[in-house]
């Protein structure tokens, strides 16, 4: 049976760890600090978190390669200096085949059609979509695993049987059918090292030179101390190679590969050492793409066992049913209507119907590639990047929640029993990530769901690749912390000037019902200017009573045991506060912002239970502690040098890696009309699991359409689910790991991140890439745990598992790219690249993606030459979406973006999950004049009109309609000049254009079908995002015609080229 490890909270990772060294109690757990002497210039906002040890940590900007660690045995091996690195040999497609059969015995191959050819049973061919960048940062050896030897049941395919009673099925993972058409496969390099320089696209003149490649300086290894920090019990080195950029996107002169450094992992329980077939688990796994179906990889052969009755995983396999769209050649200069009129879906991997609906939902975990490819090399030669972008804790209408003393994972590697495992008989399973034999418990012999005995594959364990664990004692340090919520507001003269503490104020009031929470749940307030105030709430006072606190220098907590007080017992003290609050600063004159200090007492007010600080700021601090000066200089936005992307001090993220350490998040909302440094500010939420709302020129009389988005947005926020103390780990099947996270969380150990608090709407990304070669696994796995503590005070860990093909050929890699992954992993690297270098780096990174991609397509792909731009189909998006990012806020030039702006929209790449992100990036345009029930959707009773989504170019507009533009966070009514009287009069209620006010951003409620179809339509749209975006309603002579023209992202503007000129610059550089 399963020996749980004791007492596993949060550091412990999600439950899944062996050995905690956090003490348990509430009050002195340890902070997570960094050596104060690191410099403020190694960490950014938007970085992402290399895994490396708390004592280690470097800053973002990092990619770290860790090598495979081998469970169990003595102590860490410590390694210093450089190590050699080599770039991974592409392997044959046919030297690697297992030896197994693919057919049933007595099975025929099946009929091949003429475009169609078999193949050797190990290449496995899986329709695959195109991946994008390759990443080439130190691969391990090319070696193939060592054969599983030990092993209980014979090498060979293993099986699954049917249902009692049945003939044995074959485990086959891919779709049966036919595999993809021969491509010609050139044996000589992609880029000879000599290759000439690509360049960025042209701004004016003539094509300008490609910089450099992205990759520069040698990596770098550095011994990993596991110490609190290490919760899984894998005592494993890391190397942390110190490269200018997460964003290989060219092509890299060979660079040495680290050895396979092989660790050992003590473990809180007896076992006896594992045969040399588990040697070298891959780290944790990295989350993935969208539902995809039951695969077991592994090279042992099918397993002829007694029926079983499980995913009944039929078909044998002969080759796949090839998508054919998917390869098709498209000459982008010719077929310019390619944007699809509904939004694009994630494509579904190429695997057996019965395993693919089991697949994790692509929107809680998705793979830029769904055909992940055998090596590193040919991963490098597709120029593709490997990752997952995960959304963990999204709000999910179905989620299978398991009660059970007995939580079922790998004795080895610690997956959770999932739907991808194999059962080997009744009593034992294979672990799908690291191949472990595992014995199954007694008490998952009966299903809780069917009341049989017998059964364990019908469990909802291997039925779900969702699901939640009610978790038992042993993955706790400490009891379940209350929900506490500590609210900490600038009062400040500019700060009230502006209004916002009413609307904060009036709507926690009418939400304090709804705070997620039970009887335990604590609420505090601060209020801060140039001193601090405290608020004592305590039973029998009849109104509250202020504290103040002026010397900031040494802050300290006056009366601590009244300033967090129980929300049921003393709700009425609560109400008076918050009615009394925005009055009693009115005839302050009060300039200065002690916003430093007021978050040192709020982390002192907090660190003994952990929860949630909301601080709501107006402008920049000017005292004490965290005291910011002025960055910005108006006169020079638009240029893109010496833009400061960089914290200007450390204080911000210490404070928050300390928050980090006792359980607390901060969450920022910036209300300003002026420079605020958010990349200062941002580092308090960015490093405490925190969020970032900005306001830009809040308001509530000059800018009376950012109080309702205000409302909603903050009504979002304190009704939303919440988790507390959460830890999350990916792991992925031997042979990948992972090297990058992108997302607002501190990496605690190498591969486990630290969120304090965890919330439906954020979301995370990671890069990978092949360790070793796959030889031999038909399919690869990825897994996420999330362990937290609900707002009910239960401990539960939420797992998605996404299982998905391997394939040997360059055009299986590319027909199972994912382009929305790829964009979305792209744009959080050029993030990182903007801060750790600069922005025309990321923007030069981001081109030579496309250029380096579709460069490798067509001189390692396409059989015969054609002119032209040819992208496979499934990347035919490509260009379009990389040229959207370029015209995005985060990364334009030529423009009077503020400076803060930018920052906000870096903040959201890093911690948007894709679907928003996507529509920030390209928008979407939706005739509504003409609205019809035609294809509509019916919800609630409600009738919902789909229109088709229109290429973003003003040749797409006419002046006889309406037109609006869905941009995620903001939205654009474009009313054209000759625009039909039925639609000015019934859905805009006045009576011609020209009545149309300036300032209008509602539409009237009328009782008019165009009028109820429009608002439906408007509403749906919202309802689908945890943010409010305002509605402007758009004239020819309005000053927002140019946001709205902006947005167009087919069409050239000032500073950036149109989208046929693009294309142009990409062929010519594919052409070279």
């Amino acid at each position: 049976c399963l020996c749980p490890v004791p007492n596993q909270l949060m550091h412990p990772s999600d439950g899944q760890g062996y050995s905690p060294s956090v003490p348990g109690s509430y009050s002195h757990q340890t902070p997570a600090k960094v050596p104060p002497h690191q410099s403020s210039g190694q960490y950014n906002y938007s970085g992402s978190q290399n895994v490396s040890q708390l004592n280690n940590y470097q800053g973002p900007g990092q990619t770290l390669n860790r090598p495979p660690v081998a469970p169990f045995s003595g102590s860490p091996v410590q390694q210093t200096g450089p190590v050699p690195q080599v770039l991974l040999p592409a392997l044959q497609n046919s030297a690697a085949v297992s030896s197994a059969g693919s057919f049933p015995p007595g099975a025929s191959p099946p009929v091949l059609s003429n475009w169609q050819y078999s193949q050797t049973p190990g290449s496995q061919p899986v329709g695959s979509q195109t991946s994008h960048l390759a990443h080439v940062t130190g691969t391990g050896s090319a070696q193939p695993p060592s054969s599983l030897s030990g092993n209980t049941n014979p090498p060979g395919n293993y099986q699954y049987a049917a249902s009692p009673g049945g003939p044995p099925l074959q485990n086959s993972y891919m779709k049966p059918g036919s595999a993809p058409p021969p491509v010609t496969q050139p044996l000589t390099p992609l880029h000879p090292p000599a290759r000439p320089p690509l360049g960025p696209p042209p701004v004016g003149g003539p094509p300008l030179t490609r910089p450099s490649t992205l990759i520069a300086g040698p990596p770098n290894t550095q011994s990993l101390l596991n110490s609190a920090a290490n919760r899984e019990g894998c005592c494993s080195s890391a190397i942390n190679c110190k490269y200018l950029s997460s964003l290989p996107l060219a092509t890299p002169h060979p660079s040495p590969a680290p050895p396979n450094l092989k660790m050992n992992r003590s473990v809180g329980y007896s076992y006896p050492t594992l045969p040399p077939g588990y040697q070298n688990t891959s780290p944790p796994g990295a989350p993935g793409m969208q539902a995809s179906a039951l695969q077991y990889p592994d090279g042992s052969k099918h397993f002829h066992q007694p029926a079983l009755g499980t995913n009944h995983l039929t078909a044998a396999m002969g080759g796949l049913s090839l998508q054919q769209e998917g390869l098709r050649p498209v000459n982008l200069l010719q077929e310019r209507n390619i944007l699809p009129m509904t939004l694009l879906k994630a494509p579904v991997p190429n695997l057996h119907e019965d395993i693919q609906k089991l697949n994790c939902n692509p929107e809680l975990f998705r793979c830029t590639l769904t055909n992940i490819p055998q090596t590193q090399a040919l991963l490098n030669k597709a120029k593709l990047p490997l990752g997952l972008l995960l959304h963990p804790f999204k709000d999910l209408s179905q989620l299978p929640v398991v009660t059970s003393s007995t939580i079922v994972r790998c004795r080895s590697c610690r997956t959770y029993i999932n739907p991808f495992v194999s059962f080997l008989d009744q009593r034992r399973w294979k672990c799908n990530l690291c191949y472990r034999v595992n014995d199954v418990p007694e008490e998952f012999m009966y299903n809780p769901v069917t009341r049989v005995y017998g059964e364990p594959h019908k469990r909802p364990e291997v039925q779900n690749a969702t699901i939640e664990f009610m978790a038992p004692s042993e993955y706790m340090l400490r009891p379940p912390q209350p929900p506490v919520y500590l609210f900490v507001f600038d009062v400040s003269h500019n700060a009230i000037e502006t209004g916002y503490l009413n609307t904060v104020c009036q709507t926690l009031l009418d939400n304090l019902d709804l705070l997620p929470g039970n009887t335990r749940t604590k609420i505090g307030f601060i209020t801060f200017d140039s001193t601090i105030h405290f608020y004592s709430l305590q039973e029998g006072l009849s109104q509250p009573q202020m504290l103040i606190v002026s010397d900031i220098e040494d802050v300290f907590i006056p009366m601590p045991e009244n300033l967090l007080v129980n929300l049921n017992e003393n709700k009425e003290l609560i109400q008076d506060l918050l009615r009394t609050l925005p009055q009693m600063f009115t005839k302050s004159l009060e300039t200065q912002s002690a916003l430093g200090p007021a978050l040192q007492a709020a982390f002192k007010l907090m660190s003994p239970t952990g929860g949630r600080i909301s601080v709501f700021q107006t402008q920049l601090p000017s005292v004490g502690m965290g005291a910011l000066k002025s960055r910005e200089e108006p006169n020079q936005r638009a240029t893109a040098k010496d833009i400061h992307l960089t914290p200007s001090t450390d204080f911000y993220k210490k404070l928050a890696l300390d928050c980090s350490g006792q359980q607390v998040a901060v969450d920022l909302f910036l209300l300003s009309g002026q420079y605020s440094d958010l990349a200062s500010l941002g580092c308090i939420s960015r490093y405490s699991a925190g969020s970032v709302y900005y306001y830009q020129s809040y308001h509530h009389k000059h800018n009376p359409v950012q109080v309702e988005k205000l409302q909603k947005e903050l009504k979002r926020y304190l009704t939303r689910k919440i988790g507390f103390e959460a830890v999350m780990r990916i792991r992925c099947t031997k042979g990948l790991s992972i090297h990058t996270f992108h997302g607002n969380f501190f990496v605690r150990s190498t591969d486990l991140l630290s969120l304090p608090n965890v919330n439906p709407d954020a979301g995370y990304a990671v890069q990978m890439s092949v360790e070793e070669s796959l030889t031999d696994m038909q399919v690869v796995s990825f897994q996420s745990a999330l362990l937290y503590t609900s707002s009910k005070g239960e401990r539960r860990i939420r797992v998605h598992t996404m299982c998905l093909p391997v394939v040997t050929t360059l055009s299986d890699v590319y027909l199972g790219a994912d382009v929305q992954a790829i964009t979305g992993l792209l744009a959080n690297m050029a993030v990182d690249r903007s801060v750790s270098a600069t922005l025309s780096d990321a923007r030069d990174a981001l081109v030579n993606a496309v250029i380096d991609s579709l460069s490798a397509y067509r001189s390692s792909v396409l059989s015969i030459q054609q002119p032209g731009l040819m992208a496979p189909y499934s990347l035919r998006l490509f260009p379009l979406y990389v040229l959207a990012l370029l015209k995005q806020k985060a990364f334009q030039t030529g423009t009077n973006a503020r400076l803060d702006e930018r920052i906000f929209t870096m903040c959201q790449v890093k911690n948007q999950p894709l679907v928003y992100l996507m529509l920030m990036t390209h928008p979407s345009l939706y005739r509504v004049d003409n609205l019809t029930d035609e294809g509509a959707l019916n919800i609630n009773d409600r009738t919902i009109p789909q229109p088709p989504i229109l290429q973003l170019s003003v040749e797409k507009l006419s002046r006889d309609g309406a037109y609006l533009m869905d941009a995620g966070s903001v939205m654009f009514l474009w009313i054209g000049k000759n625009c039909g009287q039925s639609f000015i009069s019934q859905v805009l209620g006045v009576p011609n254009y020209g009545s149309v006010p300036q300032n209008m951003t509602h539409l009237p409620e009328l009782e008019t079908a165009e009028s109820i179809r429009t608002i439906a339509f408007i509403s749906w749209l919202r309802e689908q995002r945890p943010f409010f975006p305002i509605l402007y309603i758009v004239k020819d002579d309005s000053p927002l015609k140019s946001s709205f023209l902006q947005n167009m992202i087919e069409d050239r503007t000032e500073s950036a080229l149109s989208y046929y000129e693009f294309l142009l610059h990409i062929q010519q550089q594919v052409n070279k």
